[in-house]
């Protein structure tokens, strides 16, 4: 075949690559003129294979997650109310559902009734303590007369001064048991007051708060069902931390620091490019999983590596952010070496669509 027929079958294969590419982007961009530098050459590079990385990056293929926290009730109870949805918006703190407290409340009536009695056995003990010390004051003044008569050589027998002595340690006894008493009726306040508090804390713990702001992802029980301790209501998605799980080989792994910056492009979006950045080295080998796809070929061992968003980053596209999104993480090996030109950083704007805007119609006039 002469050079002049291969540049032709070049020719048109290259117009037929531009044309399945054009059609993609009128399919999936929306026909959105800006959209077209960034999404041509990942549609570009989806039909003609991942052109090959510099010299100091790698790549691995994940999925978009995020940290997932589990509402759980502390205590056993029947539900009684979930006030949020799937897909909703929750902040930190926020009550999103709510435990029956019927018989909490029945037992908080039950300790503050015993807490009256209490306080009243308690006043009914200082009265009989104040009756002992003055019975003990007039038996110890009987027995000081007793004592100075005998010593005058008036008529007083030694029996009368024994019984006197007899009635002071009497009037003592009674004293120490009257004062039992009243520690006893205020241990009683103190039990009930311990009561009261605590199952002011299983109302308030029936109150389930997220702990975390997030969205929900998903609810898992609803009112009406009996739930035991620990019983999980709902799933929430920490949208401040999210991430993408990638595996590398253990040539790249061994030279990837904590903190490498990194991309992410997803493949619903090949035209962004997030930024991102390395949290974490798996410190053990594995054997690579079957869906991991690598640009050389497997490794038989590879390192599972944590490409984290930044939470600033996420706060801005909050509403964007969805878990599940398959995608590609890059990494950066060697810090003195630039991104290349597609892998720099392309962010759509805050509080928009995933997808590019379909510029509007035509005006008719």
């Amino acid at each position: 075949m002469t050079r002049s027929g291969r540049k032709l079958i070049a020719g048109v294969v290259l117009v037929l690559l531009l044309a399945a590419a054009m059609a993609s982007w009128m399919r999936v961009g929306g026909g959105d003129p800006r959209a077209l530098p960034g999404f041509l050459p990942g549609a570009l590079r989806g039909w003609l294979g991942d052109s090959p990385l510099p010299e100091g990056f790698a790549m691995g293929n994940g999925r978009i997650e995020a940290t997932e926290v589990d509402v759980a009730t502390k205590l056993a109870g029947r539900l009684s109310e979930v006030r949020v949805q799937e897909g909703d918006r929750v902040e930190q703190g926020q009550v999103v559902a709510v435990l029956d407290t019927e018989a909490l409340q029945a037992h908080k009536r039950q300790a503050r009734a015993e807490l009256r009695q209490a306080e009243q056995e308690r006043q009914h003990a200082l009265a009989v303590v104040e009756q002992r010390e003055s019975e003990l004051d007039f038996a110890r003044r009987d027995l000081d007369r007793l004592q100075r008569l005998s010593r005058t050589d008036q008529f007083v027998s030694e029996e009368q001064v024994d019984q006197a002595r007899t009635g002071v340690r009497s009037a003592e006894v009674a004293l120490r048991a009257s004062l039992v008493q009243v520690v006893a009726a205020e241990a009683a306040i103190e039990a009930a007051q311990a009561s009261i508090e605590r199952v002011e804390v299983d109302i308030a713990d029936s109150a389930l708060e997220a702990p975390r702001g997030g969205r929900v992802l998903y609810r898992l029980a609803e009112p009406g069902e009996v739930l035991g301790v620990g019983g999980k209501v709902l799933t929430l998605l920490d949208l401040g931390d999210v991430y993408m799980v990638i595996f590398l080989p253990t040539p790249a792994a061994g030279r990837v620091p904590l903190g490498a910056p990194a991309r992410i492009v997803l493949d619903a979006a090949p035209e962004y490019v997030v930024p991102a950045e390395v949290s974490f080295v798996a410190p053990r080998a594995q054997f690579t999983p079957k869906q991991v796809e690598t640009q050389s070929v497997r490794e038989s061992l590879s390192f599972r590596v944590k490409v984290r968003i930044a939470p600033e980053l996420l706060a801005r596209y909050e509403s964007l952010v969805k878990t599940g999104l398959p995608g590609v993480a890059y990494v950066q090996l060697r810090p003195d070496l630039p991104w290349p030109e597609h892998l720099e950083p392309r962010l759509p704007p805050p509080r928009s669509s995933l997808w590019p805007s379909t510029p509007p119609a035509p005006s008719s006039d």
